[in-house]
C-alpha cells in the first residue's frame, strides 16, 4: 500500500520534471535544479545533510549541494523518484512517513505555487488529518522564534499553540495551508490571520518561522 510520503515523493518528482531545471520556486534563491539537489542530498548524503539545521556544517552542505546541482537534471529526478538508497533509515516506512510526508508536501507546493498559473489542490480529509497530526508535533519547534503568541486553528476549531506570548496572533486555515505558513511560506499560504496589527505585520514579513 502506498504511503503519503511515497505519493508526495512521486508527485514532487513529476512536477520537477515538468517544470524543468530553471523554474522558480518558493525557496528564495533556488531554482528547481537547486531544490532537486537539496532533496537528493538530504536523503542520500547524511555527511552533509546536517548542515540544514547545524550552522557550523552549512559550508559543507553548500559545497555538496553545488556538486549535485551540477549533475544532469534527469539524474536528480530519477534519484528522487527511486527513493532512498539501500540501508537508509528512510527505507523504514515509519521513518519515511514521519520525516518525508511534510518535506515532500511542502516542496511540492514550493514548485506549484511559484508558477503564475497555479491553482489550489484538493486534498482528501484523511491526508488533511495526517498533516494536522504532524503539525501538532512540530508547531512549537517551527514557531520558537516568533516574537509574539501564535495559535494555529483549523476551520473546525481545533487549535495548536506554536508559541506562547502576547499579543496573540491566530492563523486559521486547513492543515495543509497552516503547514505552509508555519514552514515560512506565509505569502503563499491561504489562511486568515487575526490579532494585533503590528504583530501580524511582523509575522508576515519576518523570517522567524521555519527551521
Amino acid at each position: 500500500m502506498s504511503t503519503f510520503a511515497k505519493r508526495e515523493r512521486l508527485l514532487l518528482a513529476d512536477l520537477l520534471e515538468t517544470a524543468g531545471p530553471d523554474a522558480e520556486t518558493l525557496c528564495e534563491g533556488w531554482l528547481t535544479r537547486d531544490l532537486a539537489a537539496h532533496v537528493v542530498v538530504r536523503e542520500r548524503r547524511p555527511d552533509a545533510a546536517g548542515g540544514i539545521v547545524i550552522k557550523q556544517l552549512a559550508p559543507r552542505l553548500e559545497k555538496v549541494m553545488e556538486e549535485y546541482a551540477d549533475k544532469p537534471y534527469a539524474e536528480l529526478i530519477q534519484l528522487i523518484r527511486s527513493g532512498p538508497p539501500r540501508f537508509s533509515p528512510f527505507q523504514l516506512k515509519q521513518i519515511d512517513e514521519m520525516s518525508n510526508t511534510i518535506e515532500f508536501y511542502v516542496h511540492t507546493e514550493d514548485v506549484r505555487r511559484a508558477q503564475p498559473d497555479w491553482t489550489s489542490r484538493e486534498l482528501d480529509p484523511v491526508f488533511q488529518d495526517a498533516l494536522w497530526s504532524r503539525l501538532e508535533r512540530t508547531a512549537r519547534l517551527m514557531g520558537r522564534g516568533v516574537p509574539t503568541g501564535l495559535v494555529l486553528r483549523r476551520p473546525d476549531g481545533q487549535t495548536a499553540v506554536a508559541h506562547r506570548g502576547t499579543p496573540v496572533v491566530t492563523v486559521t486555515g486547513e492543515p495543509s495551508e497552516l503547514l505552509l505558513f508555519l514552514y515560512g511560506r506565509q505569502s503563499a499560504a491561504k489562511v486568515d490571520i487575526d490579532g494585533d496589527a503590528d504583530a501580524i505585520a511582523k509575522l508576515e514579513e519576518g523570517r522567524q518561522l521555519g527551521i
